[in-house]
């Protein structure tokens, strides 16, 4: 692969090296491609040859097993930024590499005065994951903002920009989610250039920002309230802090039927009360009633640095969403620490949780 241009081949690297979780064995070699032309030849160059591929980003979204992998790595690293007008709307589009660090570009568009991507500031990973995942956070998603997608189609070898209609967006998914389909190239966003940030919707956040829910404010203070907020809960990346040492919120919030919601009020006033039971956090959604993975971990009783601080693999000690490695867990350990607490939440509340990150060569 050292013949394509823009590729930059290494052998012996760590997966544990390139991911946020820092778990991972060896790849049989990692390609780092720094164009959107040398990701799509490098990938086509290995599917025609059958040999199986891991498309890395951020790693920020990866349980990755140990030992030596049957896989290559092809790590996007292509992290352009250009501006352009002309938006139906009247909005600018920020076009972005899918390698650049996600809060690269949040802070960039933030600081030439751009309103949209604010609340999305201190999320780890790269661009180009951000519509795979439909990335959210403090009340906006990326399907609210998003204007085209550039991918590479795998099975038909076509390179291609789609709208957001094409990546079949839903509550942390999309059509590329958990596939092989497609490699995300480049993405634009639409962005308020009048200095306006996307309305407040999160009930936190407004009351930190001393605004209404639905009001807009400065970019910039609302860039500032969310990681001091996130940075408060362990979900910003720090080398000094083992609590950042994660892969995230790792369980999805679950969705569950409007008729199910009584049954699973009943069983939280069963274990804790019927004060709990009413304050129990539900929200209508357009597929049902969303629940808080994070409440339901917490009353399940899986507390803040959960088991022990000897274990190699914890909850945080800030967050109980995220589990995190102290510094010697493996993937064994993670998966065993998931499936606790999964069955915990299960057999407290028959609520189902669900693993957000990604499995590689692993599952729950």
């Amino acid at each position: 692969m050292t013949h394509i241009a823009g590729v930059t081949a290494t052998t012996g690297a760590r997966l544990a090296d390139l991911t946020t979780l820092r778990i991972g064995g060896r790849p049989r070699a990692l390609l780092e491609c720094a164009t959107a032309e040398a990701v799509v030849a490098a990938v086509r160059a290995l599917d025609a040859a059958e040999i199986p591929v891991l498309v890395l980003g951020g790693g920020s979204n990866l349980v990755v097993a140990g030992g030596d992998l049957d896989l290559v790595v092809v790590a996007v690293r292509n992290r352009e930024v250009e501006y352009l007008t002309g938006a139906d709307d009247d909005r600018l589009v920020v076009r972005s590499g899918a390698g650049l660090a996600w809060d690269d570009l949040v802070a960039d568009t933030v600081g030439r005065g751009c309103g949209g991507l604010e609340c999305l500031s201190g999320i780890p990973g790269s661009v180009g994951a951000t519509p795979v995942q439909n990335v959210g956070a403090y009340g906006v998603e990326v399907a609210q903002i998003l204007h085209r997608v550039r991918w590479y189609d795998r099975a038909t070898g076509v390179d291609e920009w789609v709208t957001p209609e094409a990546l079949g967006l839903a509550y942390r998914t999309s059509v590329l989610k958990n596939t092989d389909r497609a490699v995300v190239l480049e993405v634009e966003f639409r962005l308020d250039p009048a200095g306006r940030s996307e309305p407040i919707r999160y009930a936190e956040l407004a009351g930190r920002l001393g605004v209404a829910p639905g009001e807009r404010t400065d970019p910039s203070v609302v860039r500032r309230t969310v990681l001091e907020l996130r940075c408060g809960k362990g979900m910003v990346l720090d080398d000094d802090d083992e609590d950042t040492w994660s892969a995230g919120s790792f369980f999805t919030n679950p969705v569950i039927r409007e008729d199910e919601l009584p049954t699973v009020r009943s069983r939280v006033a069963a274990r804790l009360g019927s004060a709990p039971a009413e304050q129990m956090p539900a929200f209508s959604t357009p597929g049902g009633i969303k629940l808080s993975a994070g409440w339901l971990i917490e009353r399940a009783g899986f507390g803040k640095g959960h088991p022990s601080s000897s274990s190699p693999a914890r909850l945080s000690t800030k967050h109980t969403l995220a589990l995190t490695n102290r510094g010697a867990a493996t993937s064994d350990d993670i998966i065993a620490l998931a499936r606790e607490v999964r069955d915990g939440v299960r057999e407290a509340f028959g609520v189902e949780l669900h693993p957000e990150p990604v499995w590689v060569g692993c599952h729950i």
